[in-house]
């Protein structure tokens, strides 16, 4: 009877998925291995020849350029996030630096963008500075570059590093940290062997938060970048704008979909991982 009952509370739950999630993969699926049409859209005319495009030299380049990208962007967030979310977990009453990390939520992304082009223009406020300063005699190019599009990938999703990992570390027993210590261990290395492996389950997903993203991203590399950081993003958007090979779209949009499916199955085996041999230790 309970089983039966079951397969009601799980239908809501599948059919949300269903809707949202397994039926536009499909769709990208399917227009992926059709024929362009003439004027955009699709011919119901079978093809690989999406496909066969992505393995060209070209694209093989774009894609380079959208890991390196997305992997430096990535290292640098979690090399700023770490030590402020250890900071703001340490801290007592971090309402306030909290908030602080927030606040750029409420900013509208473009808004955010253009003002780091505001910044870093010919006629920006760096600009402004460094020349006032006697540092530099003309201004210098700081934009529509690769450190440019990496700078504002970082300022973008360092919030979405730095909530995980508080949230993680928080939980964290620094008396273990102390332990460590009483023990011989300096606090590097403490933290180093002791907090990290502990709290390996939030930088996971911290990291997910920041790499998946800047997979995809497509704004920041077009309003600060340059043509040596064009990314998947782009592509994907010049081909259902102005190429209009709706096709070769979704076969990016499939290839990066299997991608951060591939990141998401990891992070789940990396958690799982722990549990096993926790079950394991208890049984024994």
């Amino acid at each position: 009877m309970k089983e039966r009952y079951g397969v009601w509370y799980t239908l809501p739950l599948f059919v949300w998925t269903s809707i949202f999630f397994i039926v536009p993969i499909a769709i990208v699926l399917i227009y992926s291995i059709l024929t362009k049409g003439l004027y955009g859209g699709v011919v119901w005319k079978f093809s690989l020849h999406a496909f066969r495009t992505l393995m060209s030299l070209s694209f093989l380049k774009v894609t380079m350029t959208t890991f390196v990208i997305a992997i430096i962007s990535t290292l640098i967030t979690i090399l700023i996030a770490l030590p402020v979310s250890y900071f703001l977990a340490r801290t007592q009453n971090n309402t306030t630096l909290v908030l602080l990390v927030v606040i750029p939520f409420w900013v509208n992304f473009l808004i955010r963008v253009y003002a780091w082009i505001a910044i870093l223009g010919r006629e920006g406020f760096l600009n402004d500075m460094l020349l006032k300063l006697g540092i530099i005699t003309e201004p210098i190019q700081f934009l529509f570059n690769f450190w440019s599009v990496v700078i504002v990938h970082v300022y973008t999703y360092l919030p979405y590093m730095i909530l995980p990992l508080f949230s993680t570390i928080e939980k964290f027993d620094f008396g273990l940290l102390e332990a460590a210590q009483d023990l011989g261990a300096s606090q590097r290395g403490a933290i180093m062997r002791i907090m990290l492996p502990n709290i390996r389950g939030g930088i996971i997903t911290a990291v997910l938060f920041t790499f998946i993203p800047t997979l995809g991203s497509f704004a920041i590399p077009d309003l600060v970048g340059g043509p040596e950081t064009y990314m998947l993003g782009n592509v994907i958007a010049y081909n259902l704008r102005t190429a209009n090979n709706w096709p070769l779209a979704s076969a990016i949009s499939l290839v990066l979909t299997i991608l951060t499916s591939l990141g998401l199955l990891v992070y789940f085996l990396f958690n799982r991982a722990p549990s096993k041999v926790a079950l394991q230790e208890s049984e024994a």
